[in-house]
């Protein structure tokens, strides 16, 4: 095996075992992220920067706040004109409630093929994936073509501050000469239907737009009639932008989605003709619209509210909260729409707001993604998409340098990927972390 990996390329067996222990053991590492700075991430950051450095790797802890610890790492390539390339990935996760789920959610326990835990999917997985290619690597004196900076992050799950954000404002140096980036959410595969196999790689994501919203009124007494009550008010523009219906806008990435799902399922779909109507489309792809239906338009939920302190008391003010997420193009729009819901009573500011991202789909970058996954799947179909959500990839984007989403994955039918994201009983398959593996080693190597 020994030979094959440094003459032909492929992981060794070790590593295959690796990918398995490492996801494991990183989730019996509890980095539950409950926002506001509750959280510690140092445990899985030494967890992975002991592995960095048993690689041969110089690693880095960083931290802005103490527990909140960072670790970067550089793999120095065979090319040093070629430009540097960014692996990142997340160490925090989402809470879990023990007694929702079928295991303890931090127990990693591995059984019947299958890794379970929180982070299994989001996004210890491919943290883990990472340190083993990087070992099989170091074990066969293998060397990437370019320079490659390995970054495990703190705080993704919340705002980012202790985090990439941190290291991309405070450390730009540890990243010199990346103008590219892989990370999360791309690579897994997805099955609408019996026959059809994708695999969507992202290639954007929607802008972050988290407001909160103010209603100032005139305080009284909860009998009497008050026409400037903060309550009422709040909940009338909470209404209008619930059940807002916010216009179609295509950015190139979600075109080369629609585009390539057609070709697929064998439609016609000419998005010029100005009769094209999306949803129309999207209803005719079933089950596959669900990778490109959230990003066909802006969006904003409300998701919380504030208000009074007593039932016969009418407060002086109100507030809530909308995750809002804006498209590429879209910032400018979606605050003039916002002025229109919100009315006169009703003040709104950005509590916490990051970029929309973009990444060309016909780039030497993409086409090298795709052909790692088609290597290993030749059946399966590759199709570009954009996140409704959000990664690190904003902040790293400040230095310049272009995400994608690609922690790749096979996952057998029936196994709702999406419905594991910060969901009940998040589970990985060995099988899957062993494609993973496999893929990543092979676009890193060509990369």
């Amino acid at each position: 095996m020994g030979e094959q990996t440094r003459e032909t390329g492929g992981v060794d067996d070790l590593a295959l075992d690796e990918v398995v222990a490492f996801t494991s053991e990183l989730i019996r590492i509890d980095t539950t992220n409950r926002g506001g700075g509750d959280c510690r991430e140092r445990p899985a950051a030494e967890y992975a920067a002991e592995r960095l450095a048993g690689a041969g790797l110089e690693p880095v802890l960083l931290e802005r706040t103490p527990g909140r610890t960072n670790v970067v790492a550089r793999i120095a390539g065979t090319d040093p004109s070629a430009d540097a390339l960014l692996v990142h990935g997340h160490l925090d996760v989402v809470p879990a409630e023990a007694a929702d789920w079928s295991v303890d959610p931090f127990s990693g326990e591995v059984r019947d093929g299958v890794v379970w835990g929180r982070g299994a999917v989001d996004m210890k997985n491919m943290d883990a994936m990472v340190l083993a290619v990087v070992r099989s690597w170091a074990r066969h004196g293998v060397r990437p073509r370019r320079d490659i900076v390995i970054a495990y992050t703190a705080d993704e799950e919340d705002s980012a501050v202790d985090g990439s954000d941190f290291l991309a404002d405070r450390h730009a140096e540890l990243f010199e000469g990346c103008t590219e980036g892989i990370s999360e959410s791309g690579a897994f595969t997805f099955h609408p239907e019996p026959g059809i196999t994708l695999y969507p790689i992202a290639a954007g994501e929607r802008g972050t737009a988290w407001l909160e919203l103010t209603a100032i009124g005139r305080a009284g007494h909860g009998s009497k009639v008050n026409t400037a009550n903060a309550v009422t008010r709040l909940a009338s523009a909470v209404a209008r932008i619930g059940s807002h219906r916010w216009p179609v806008r295509l950015t190139p990435t979600v075109r080369a989605c629609l585009s390539e799902l057609a070709a697929v399922y064998g439609m016609e779909a000419d998005l010029d003709d100005p009769r094209f109507d999306v949803d129309v489309l999207l209803e005719k792809l079933g089950p596959a619209a669900a990778l490109v239906e959230p990003t066909v338009r802006n969006s904003s939920n409300p998701t919380m509210l504030d208000a009074g302190y007593k039932v016969n008391v009418i407060p002086g003010h109100a507030t809530a909260s909308i995750d809002g997420r804006m498209l590429p193009g879209t910032e400018e729009e979606f605050a003039a729409t916002l002025d229109e819901l919100t009315g006169p009573d009703v003040d709104w500011r950005f509590h916490h707001r990051e970029i929309p991202l973009q990444a060309p789909v016909d780039s030497p970058t993409y086409a090298k993604l795709r052909a790692a996954v088609e290597h290993f799947d030749p059946t399966g179909h590759v199709v570009p998409f954009c996140m409704a959500g959000g990664t690190d990839a904003k902040q790293f984007s400040r230095l310049g340098i272009t995400g994608y989403g690609f922690s790749p994955l096979k996952l057998p039918a029936g196994l709702d990927y999406a419905a594991l994201f910060h969901g009940v009983d998040e589970r990985v398959p060995v099988e899957a972390l062993h494609f993973g593996v496999r893929v990543l080693d092979r676009y890193l190597r060509t990369a």
